[in-house]
This record gives C-alpha cells, structure tokens and sequence, in this order.
C-alpha cells in the first residue's frame, strides 16, 4: 500500500504572513513588523507574489537537507511554506516541462547572502536534475566554479566577509531532457581598484591571503614570495586575519575546484605567478632625481623587486624600468617621450597592477567558460542565475557606487515591466477584465544616466575625450549646465533655482533621485576611473615578456597591431554590458530573490530595524505588494481552494461530485460572500482583497474546531464503547479462566490425597510381605546350615583316617599356586617399555622359576617387536629388510659397516628423472632404476680412478659417462658373479664377471663409491630375486681381479696419506695394484 502524502498549505501554521500580498494593513511598519516575526522565529524566507525575499540568518540553519530537496520536489509553490527550493523548483519545472527559458535575479545589498542563494540555487537544480557519470561531472563543474571564482573576484569587507565585488551571471544549458550540458558565465565591473588600496577594515581579493597561507614553502621560494602579510604593501594589515576563515585550507579547495573544473596543471602555476607578479608590483617604491633640465623624473629605489616580478614574468628588466619612468605618446607618425614624475610612477604602477589583475580574471572566466560550455549543438534549454550587487548608498559614494546604482535601475525596470507583463498575461490567460496599474516608472532615472545625448555616461565620456585640461570640477560643471533642469538631479552650483540656495550639498558633489532614494555622489576621481588608462610603454612591456599567459593578457603591446584609437571607456563598456545583459533577461520568464542584511555586526539573532527599512525602500518591495495587489490579491485553482474550504459549505462537505468549478461558486453563494470581491477564471479563482481571504481562513479555522470537536466526540465514544465491551469480554476471560484454575487446583489436591493415602497402603501391604519372607528364608537357612553341618561331621567321621597322609602335598601345591600367581601380578607391574631396544627386565624372583622368567622374557621381546614391525609402511619394511641383509653380510666383517647403520638407503642419488642433462640417458632406460650413483672406476693401467654413473636396474648394471650421460657398459645381473672387498675402511670393490661372458671381455670392475655397503646390499637383493642364487661377497684385503687376460691382486695396506683421510690406488708392477688405506 502506497504510503500516504500528507500536504500542507502556505497558509497552515503561518507565522507571521507567508506572502505579503496577503498582509493588512499594507505599510512600510506592517511589512518589517512581519518580516521581524518570521526572522525571529528562524522563518527567513517571505514571499510577494513569486518574488521570494531572503534574510540572512548569519547562521547554519538546518532548512537545506537533502530531506528538504525531497520535500520541494515537484510541488506547486504555494504548497509549502515559503523556501528558495519552491522557487527553484519552479523554474526548473518550467524550464523542463513547459520548455520556457528562465532567469533568476538575485539582487540585495553586499552582506544580504546574495552569493549564498545562488549556491542554494545551484545545488538544488543539481540535486533534482538527472543522474549519470557525464552528467555529474557537469554538475561537479558547474558547483566547483564558484570556489574559483570566489577566490579571485570576492573580498572581506565592513559589511560582509565573503563579499562578490564582481557582478556575475551564469547560464546553465539543459537539453530536452532538463540534465545540465554546461554553462557560460558573464562578469561584470570587477572591483580592480581594490587591487591597489583597500578601506579600513576590509582586505584585498581572498586569493592573495590564500596563497601565502596555504602554499607550500616549496611553491613560495618558487614564486619568490614570502608568508608574511606584512611583506607587502597591497595587502592591509588591520584585518589581513578574518575569524571564522581558514584561509590555507580554501587554497587547497581552490586549487582543487580548478582541477575538477578542468585547469592544467602549468596553467595553475602561471595564474598563480601572475598573482604573485601582482603582489610584488606593490612593493615598487619610486624616488625622484632632478635632470639637468630642470624636469623631475622617478626612479625605482630597489630594484630587488623589479627584478624577481622580472624573473617570474620573462619581462627584460630594463625594458619594465624604462616603462615605469618614461611614457611616449604617438600622434599620426610622431613620437614624444616624456619623463613620469614620482606621483605619475606610482600611478602607472598601481594602474599596471590594477589591469594586470583584471584581465586575469577576465581570462579566468573565459577559461572556465571553455570547460563548462556545452559540448552538443542541439537545441538548448537556458537557466540564468544573476548573482549582482545590490543598491550601494555609502557615506562616500564614487564612480564604482555610480555604475552599481544604475544597473540597479535597469533591474528594477526590468523587474516591473517583467511583473506587470505576468500579471497582464495571467489576467488574460485566466479570462479576468485587466485593469491598468498605477506604478512609479523609472526609465525617467534611467534616461538621465545613459542617453546618449546628455546622460550623466555620455557627458562623462564627452569630457574624458575633450582636449586641453580635463579634471573632476569641469565635469561637474558640465552636469550643472546640462541637468539643471532635470527633476531627479541635484547640485549644489545647479542652475536650477529650486536648489539654489541648498547648502547641504558639498561644491564637489551632485545628488540622483534614484527609485530606492537620492544618493550622494562624490565627483572626484569620475574621470580617472572612467578612464582606466595605461600607458602604451607598459602594455608593450607586458607583450614582450617571456610569459605566455602575461603575453596573451596584453595584445594591445603588439607594436605590429598599434591602435592610435582611445579604447572605450569604463562606463560605456559597462553600459554596453548592461543593455545585453537586458536583452538576455526579457528573453526569459524571470524569478526574483530579495536579499535583505538584518545588521551589520554579521551577527545571528539580530534584527536592525532601521537597516531592514532601508532596504526595503530602495528594494522597492513596498511597492511591488502594490503592484502585485493592484489587480487581484490572491489566486488559486479551483481544485485545492475546493479541497481547502469545502467543510465550510453542507453541499460540498464531505465530498462534491460535480466540476471543482461548479463546487467553488456554490460555496463562495452559500458563503454570502460579495460578488465584487472574486472572480471566476478558467482555471482559478481570484480574490480581490486579502480580508476576504483572511475571512475564508478564519471561517475555516472556526469549522475546523467544530469538526475536531465532533470528531473528538464520537471518537470518545467509540473508544468509550469499545473499552466497555473489552472489558467485559475481558472479565468473561478472567472469570472462565480462574473456575478453570480453581477446579484443576481441587483436583490436584484431591489426587495429592489420593496418592499419599495408596502410598501409605501399598507400603503398609510391602512390609507385611518382606516380614513373612524373611521368616520363610531363614527358615530354609537353619535348616540347610543344620544339614550341612550333619554331613559335615559325617564326612570327618569317614576320611579321618584319610587326612593325615596327603596334607603336606596339599599344602604344597596350594603354597606352589599362591607364589606362581603373585609371580605373574608383580611382573604385570614391572613389564618394561615396549621399545625394542630397551635391555631391562625384572629379575627373577625365586630360582626355581629360572626357566619360565627366560622363556616369558623371550616371548614378551618377540611380541614387542612384532608390535614394533606392525607399525611400519610396506617401504618402511623393504628400508628395514634391506638394513637387516646388510647387517647379516657385513657385521663384524666390514670396518666400513658401523658408519653405515645410521644413513638411510636412497638408491637413486642423482634425480635422473628431473635432470635435463640425463634425458638421453633417461630415455635409453626403461627399467625401474635401483641404484644411480657417481662412483669412481679405477683405471687397470695405472691405477687411476675416472667418474661414472653406476645404474642399477632390475636386470642390468649400467655404466654411463658423467658429463654427456652417454652408456659406457652394460653388464646383464647373471654375469655378475662375485662382489670382493677389504674388510678395512675403504669404499673399493670388485665386480666379477663370468668367464666367457660378453661383458667380460674387458674383465672386471674396480670401483670406489662413498656408498659401498648400500650399493653391495641392493646389488645382492637384486641378484638373488632375479637369479634365485645368492651373490658371492668375498671380504678379504687381498683378492684377486681379471684385468683384460691378466690376473692382478688387490692389495690394501696401512698407511700415511697425503691427502688426508681419502684411499689411494696406485699400480705396483704388472701383478699387482695397492691401496693404502689410512
């Protein structure tokens, strides 16, 4: 069974006021008010209409579980309480389902969680969107750019410790099937002048921290930089430490993030010397030297640094030192170098420094671009994520707040015409009457900014251009002559006579009516900024280096590709940028996030006010409740607005059979309800006041308690009739089981008696019986005894005369038995060990037992040793067999024998079998081989021995040369008929041969072999089972030997060798041949 869902509406358990077009009363007060109880109650996110706004806990909340992700999942947005997962949800499904190009804008103040909600967004799509291997390694690309990006483009400040100072906008391409093919990722306006100088409190970009915290040292001494922030004079030192921050462990996540998204390796190391060229572009320090006409110049005052940011670059030193000290401007053909004084010097540093870290980061953007961008041309479904800074108003407010301050109109233009475009369409959609929105339309504050004819960009650019003197005080001179008359500028030297006399304005400053309120813009330094100028001697400069990535940075410097053009400046680049990325976004349906920051202590629990009023202003989330309630306050499809109130009406409740439609309209009858106050859509019913709605909820909140009270009414008494009947059928139970207990505990009692009652009976009746047949038995015992006795006494009458001549022999023989019994007892105790070698036996106790002890000794040996032989294998016995046959023909007659006796018979020394060099030989043999040794033959002529392998086969003697295995002689075991050797130490003996024999032709044998006593004993065995006839060993230290005709006698002697203890052989004369033994 399908476990059942249980949904919940927007409205259920509301704190506060979900959606804000609901609220009543509407007032800045109402709104923050409601905003203050959500927060407090860690409910942040709030919505208006579909606009969600976000405000930051400044803590972890436990709301982004993956159970979460599941719970927002395919759910209509008003569903669930509001969430950025709704929002998500509902873009995604868009985009998948209803094939509608999305874009989501997320917008706030710095320190709101812009860049948070993004990853929120971010991480949901990726959750939800398909699964596989290239598919996830998608979505792990698209996640980990953000680390990358955050490092280089992100910076502490007062507000925010991880603040974007870049605007950024991603589009993720989905195909048909809404898994994510890649992405492309727009940057906009980086904040390049923190670079050089940061305010008090705030730090430069996180990458530079990061690299001198988390870099090895290996890599430092590589990038010729030191660990001590200190070191350099780029970084700031008040608050170069951010609590909470691991800046070496986010290096090692950076570097990390850009192998996952796709960097080579050598491609890491020169962004990072490019970072580190940056960092000690800083410590450049200039001192001004007086030329011999007058002019000051700048020269650099330790030229260490030069000459490692050199070493790393590939820049020629004199080459970037030249630059620095002189510029050359080019007009048509000319040339003009002129000396830079030491304020001109540390600009063209800091500008170098400025461009240097920008364009890396434009780069950056552009090589992530290359690794996320989709690889398929099919037709792709586009979700844009706009991560941009929000409404700036600072006590000092420059050109970059200037630039913020106007992408920020064009959002909230868009945002309306967008808002009211979905409104209009919805009314249409729906068949409800449109009615025309009364809004404030800012395109008025838009015009002033970036009409090209005299907008504040165009003055700008028009005097960044103009010859002669050009400075900040003559632009704001401009702006007072142009946009005097102009109702949303003001300025204290306007010609405007309304703000003639406003002395709240400083002379160097000019005010915008912007749409969230009027800002104060300092003028000074518009001009430089808008600038961004370059020296042409340093983009040259930086072409040459021997740097790829610094090379590529710079292709202006090509001097085969000189522009004598301006480049455009900063504020029109960013305006072009601007107007495209407008015409992406109406190109998609739009969702909004509102960021809003509650304090500025980045503190969890605290709500300022104030702050939150501020920006609720220039959010101008007043303002679009009113938009969004200028028609209709609340829709709802008529299926769950049915499903919602129909317990409030007896028609529809419990169940209506009808059309939903047809439900809702005779409910909203039966409520009385004014026909002016909703109205009847195609699919929805729109109600045009929320008290009408709050009316609805409080009639269904009424009802709800009157239904859980009936409900409670007949659940008390079904639960009431149920215990009842429980516990009647209970006691019946009780009752029947106990009767039962009752009656078997009688019984038992009653058979307990019963047998106590038989037992004392039956032993009653025993007793009786044993009492009479004792009587009866010793009854028949007297008189037995009685006659026993009378034929006793009549026997002694008998063979009285009888007795007195045999008892001696009687007494004889029994004393005889008594002592041969315990003869055999005590011998039972001290039989000795079964080993047959174990020479103790008990003596003998008495003399006439001499013989039986000798014979019992000889059985009990022979029965030990046959116990003994029983326990050996068939091969064990043919060891022993062959041991016993030696022990019969050489104990006591072979000196050698003794050292014999403990050396096991092997018979096959050399391992024929396995040895590759005796295959040959191996292969000419097919008997089973007894015996293969290396033995030695004495020569007959001199006396001298020659190696040979003796083989031994069932029916042969064998022969063989030792080195090529090759058969020298085969002798058949019937022409063997005598084996002759010493009784001395020695290993010689004679084999002789048959008389007549073809093998005794060359006459007998005279070898030496360590192994004589085996090799004699296996020849014997050998010979007798083939023969029947036993082999002659003759045992002598003179015999005689058939060599070829002659007969030569074998002598063996006692004497000293040269050679220790081995036999020698040495041929006396024709007759005879000598051993001397030692």
């Amino acid at each position: 069974m399908a476990k059942m869902e249980v949904k919940t509406s927007l409205l259920d358990n509301m704190i506060g006021v979900g959606d804000m077009v609901l609220l009543e009363p509407l007032n800045e007060e109402t709104v923050i008010n409601n905003l203050k109880k959500r927060f407090d109650h860690n409910e942040i996110y709030t919505y208006i209409g579909s606009v969600v706004i976000s405000v930051n806990p400044y803590r972890s909340l436990p709301i982004y579980s993956p159970e979460k992700v599941e719970d927002y999942r395919n759910r209509n947005f008003y569903e669930l309480s509001p969430h950025i997962f709704a929002l998500s949800d509902e873009a995604y499904r868009s985009l998948r389902d209803q094939d509608k190009d999305q874009c989501i804008l997320i917008t706030g103040e710095s320190g709101a969680g812009k860049t948070e909600a993004s990853k929120l967004v971010m991480s949901y799509v990726a959750a939800v969107c398909g699964k596989g291997a290239e598919v996830n390694q998608v979505k792990e690309q698209l996640l980990q750019s953000n680390p990358v990006l955050e490092a280089f483009g992100n910076a502490k400040t007062v507000r925010n410790d991880n603040s974007s100072r870049f605007g950024k906008y991603m589009d993720i391409e989905f195909d048909f099937k809404g898994d994510p093919l890649g992405g492309v990722i727009s940057n906009y306006l980086l904040e390049k002048s923190r670079v050089v100088k940061q305010p008090r409190g705030e730090r430069n970009f996180h990458v530079f921290y990061q690299l001198l915290s988390g870099a090895s040292e290996e890599l430092l001494n590589k990038l010729k930089l030191e660990r001590d922030f200190s070191r350099y004079n780029y970084l700031s030192l008040d608050s170069a430490r951010v609590n909470g921050v691991d800046d070496a462990a986010n290096f090692r996540t950076v570097r990390n993030a850009m192998q996952i998204v796709g960097f080579m390796d050598h491609e890491v190391e020169s962004v990072l010397e490019v970072v580190a060229a940056v960092l000690k572009l800083g410590n450049i320090e200039f001192k001004p030297e007086s030329r011999v006409n007058g002019l000051d110049e700048s020269k650099i005052k330790d030229k260490n640094e030069l000459k490692e940011i050199c070493e790393l670059t590939g820049i020629d030193q004199s080459v970037l030192e030249r630059a620095f000290s002189f510029r050359t401007v080019e007009a048509k053909q000319e040339k003009v170098s002129t000396t830079l004084n030491v304020a001109q010097a540390y600009y063209a540093r800091d500008a170098l420094a400025k461009n240097l870290y920008s364009r890396l980061f434009s780069w950056l953007v552009n090589r992530i671009n290359e690794s996320i961008k989709a690889q398929t041309k099919v037709r792709k479904k586009v979700m844009g994520v706009l991560d941009i800074y929000g409404f700036e108003i600072f006590e000092d407010n420059s050109f970059e707040q200037f630039i913020i301050n106007y992408c920020n109109e064009k959002l909230q233009q868009i945002f309306i015409e967008l808002t009211l475009k979905e409104e209009q369409e919805e009314y249409i959609r729906e068949d409800i009457e449109w009615t025309h929105i009364e809004y404030f339309n800012n395109a008025i504050i838009c015009d002033l900014i970036e009409n090209n004819t005299n907008g504040i960009l165009a003055m700008l650019d028009e005097e960044c251009l103009r010859p002669g003197t050009v400075t900040d005080e003559t632009f704001l001179e401009k702006l007072n002559q142009v946009c005097a008359t102009h109702q949303h500028f003001e300025s204290r030297m306007s010609k405007c006579s309304r703000f003639l006399n406003d002395t709240s304005l400083p002379h160097s400053c000019f005010r915008i009516q912007h749409y969230a309120g009027k800002v104060l813009y300092q003028v000074e330094g518009f001009v430089d900024k808008n600038n961004d100028l370059l020296y042409r001697d340093l983009s040259q400069a930086m072409w040459k280096a021997g740097h790829a990535l610094i090379k590529s940075l710079f292709p202006e410097g090509n001097p085969a590709k000189i522009n004598l053009k301006r480049p455009p400046t900063a504020g029109s680049q960013f305006k072009a940028s601007v107007a495209t990325l407008m015409k992406n976004l109406q190109t998609k349906n739009p969702n909004y996030i509102r960021c809003i920051k509650p304090n500025d202590k980045k503190a969890a629990h605290i709500f300022n006010e104030g702050l939150v009023c501020h920006q609720v202003r220039y959010l101008g989330l007043l303002e679009n409740v009113r938009v969004r309630r200028a028609g209709y306050a609340f829709r709802q499809a008529y299926e769950p607005c049915l499903e919602r109130y129909k317990m409030l009406c007896k028609q529809t409740w419990p169940h209506w059979k009808g059309p939903a439609r047809a439900g809702v309209e005779v409910l909203f009858n039966e409520l009385e309800i004014p026909v002016e106050e909703y109205s009847f859509g195609r699919s929805k019913i729109f109600i045009r006041n929320p008290r009408t709605l709050f009316k609805l909820e409080d009639l269904r909140k009424q009802r709800l308690e009157d239904l859980a009270t009936l409900i409670q009414k007949i659940y008390r008494g079904w639960k009431c009739r149920t215990h009842f009947l429980l516990m009647r059928k209970s006691q019946i139970v009780i009752a029947a089981w106990y009767r039962r207990y009752a009656q078997q505990k009688r019984y038992q009692q009653i058979k307990s008696s019963t047998l106590v009652i038989q037992s004392y009976i039956r032993g009653w009746k025993a007793r009786k019986i044993l009492r009479e047949l004792k009587h009866q038995k010793r009854c028949e015992e007297a008189a037995t005894t009685i006659a026993a006795y009378w034929h006793g006494t009549q026997v002694r009458r008998e063979y009285r005369k009888f007795f007195r001549a045999n008892a001696g022999k009687k007494i004889y023989e029994f004393t005889l038995q008594r002592i041969v019994q315990k003869y055999f007892l005590e011998m039972k105790n001290k039989v000795p060990s079964l080993s047959p070698i174990d020479k103790n036996w008990p003596s003998r106790p008495y003399l006439f037992l001499d013989s039986t002890h000798k014979e019992l000794k000889r059985i009990f040996h022979l029965w030990r040793c046959k116990k003994y032989r029983d326990q050996f294998t068939d091969q064990q016995k043919l060891i022993y067999e062959e041991k016993l046959e030696a022990s019969e023909l050489f104990k006591d007659k072979k000196a050698l024998y003794p050292s014999s006796v403990g050396q096991p018979f092997q018979g096959p020394y050399l391992e024929i079998n396995k040895n590759p060099k005796y295959k040959k030989l191996k292969d000419a043999i097919e008997e089973k081989i007894i015996i293969a040794e290396v033995v030695n033959k004495i020569n007959r002529a001199n006396g001298k021995s020659t190696s040979r392998i003796f083989l031994l086969t069932n029916n042969n003697l064998l022969l063989a040369d030792q080195k090529s295995g090759q058969i020298k002689s085969e002798v058949p075991l019937v022409d063997v008929t005598k084996v002759s050797m010493s009784s001395q130490n020695d290993g010689f003996f004679a084999v002789h041969l048959k008389e007549g024999s073809e093998a005794a032709s060359k006459g007998d044998f005279l070898f030496s072999s360590d192994h004589l006593i085996e090799m004699a004993t296996k020849l014997y065995r050998t010979t007798l089972s083939q023969t029947r006839q036993k082999l002659n060993i003759e045992i002598s230290d003179e015999f005689l030997v058939q060599f070829r005709q002659d007969k030569v006698c074998v002598k063996f002697i006692q004497g000293n060798q040269k050679n220790g203890s081995v036999p020698t052989c040495k041929r006396k004369n024709n007759r005879l041949l000598e051993v001397a033994v030692p």
